[in-house]
């Protein structure tokens, strides 16, 4: 174990270090000048003189690398700087919005599983009945339709013309709903499959064939031997495709209005507000690596393979 913990330390270090330079580098990149949008000079006329003098007070006529490193060292600090637009502290904002977006990725992990378990387990029980074939075009249907359309159907129908759930905004359960759905059923289609097709796998093994040699009911060998032997790769598929979920999340808090980090981000790239963005990366980042982390060190309770191959290394 200690072995495992040392390794993910070096791991984390490096990927702190790529991932911050990387995104680091590609803000400074990106078309914009911060400066400009700061003194809003569409709307109030600045000379030349103030805006140079804002940018040197905000360290842009330094190096890229300079800024870098400056910027690097307030995070060795736990200081991710102030945003351009607002003067608050950026970790103090990415914290209040946190919440939020933790609440709306329970709430779609949730639902993908109600729907996905149920469906894709079936579909494995009644291979090629009518249960079997509904839910594989379900599936291709859930694949194929864009999360923001749905989300704006989802709005049309229970929130403008049943007027059942409200349709902007943080307020209570009710109001967590509809996204919660709209994003649950976006993702819930590549686990319906995948738990098809994991589970198809595991009824074929020998040792359900002696599970049922022994007498052991079908509900004990399901639920006792096939699903959790079914359950690795799923999991593994939800660690890789994390990124998407965080993805789907900014897209659905923008659609419903949501006040999470996603929101939060796409009006910080808006306004070109440097901080906050490279703040949010790097949260987000680091949730992928550590939920990563779990997927991997979960794997190796769930899967004993794992276990002896790893005894048989040392």
């Amino acid at each position: 174990m200690l072995k495992i913990i040392t390794r993910k330390f070096f791991e984390v270090l490096i990927f702190v270090l790529f991932i911050t330079f990387v995104s680091f580098l590609f803000i400074r990149l990106a078309p914009g000048d911060p400066v400009l949008t700061i003194l809003n000079v569409d709307e109030l006329s600045v000379s030349q003189e103030q805006v140079e003098a804002l940018r040197t007070e905000m360290g842009f006529d330094k190096p890229v690398l300079v800024q870098y490193g400056l910027w690097l060292l307030n995070f060795i600090q736990l200081d991710f700087g102030e945003s351009f637009v607002t003067g608050q502290k950026v970790m103090d904002m990415i914290l209040a919005a946190l919440p939020a977006t933790v609440e709306l990725s329970i709430g779609a992990i949730v639902v993908m599983l109600i729907v996905a378990i149920p469906l894709g387990s079936l579909a494995a029980l009644y291979r090629d009945h009518w249960i079997d074939h509904v839910s594989r075009i379900l599936s291709i249907v859930g694949a194929a339709i864009p999360s923001f359309w749905l989300g704006l159907i989802f709005i049309q129908l229970f929130g403008v013309q049943l007027n059942w759930f409200p349709t902007m905004g943080r307020d209570g359960l009710m109001s967590l709903f509809l996204p919660s759905i709209t994003l649950g059923l976006a993702i819930s289609s590549v686990y319906v499959r995948l738990l098809r097709s994991s589970l198809l796998d595991s009824f074929s093994q020998e040792f359900i064939r002696a599970a049922r040699a022994r007498g052991l009911s079908e509900v004990r060998i399901f639920f006792m031997h096939a699903f959790r032997h079914s359950i690795p790769p799923v999991i593994t598929v939800f660690g890789v495709s994390l990124g998407s979920l965080i993805g789907g999340v900014v897209v659905i808090e923008v659609i419903f209005s949501y006040p999470g980090l996603g929101s939060l981000v796409v009006e910080a790239i808006r306004q070109r507000d440097y901080p906050l963005i490279q703040g949010y990366i790097l949260v987000m980042a680091m949730i992928v690596f550590v939920v990563n982390t779990c997927v991997d060190l979960s794997l190796r309770y769930l899967n004993p393979e794992i276990r002896m191959k790893e005894m048989e290394n040392k």
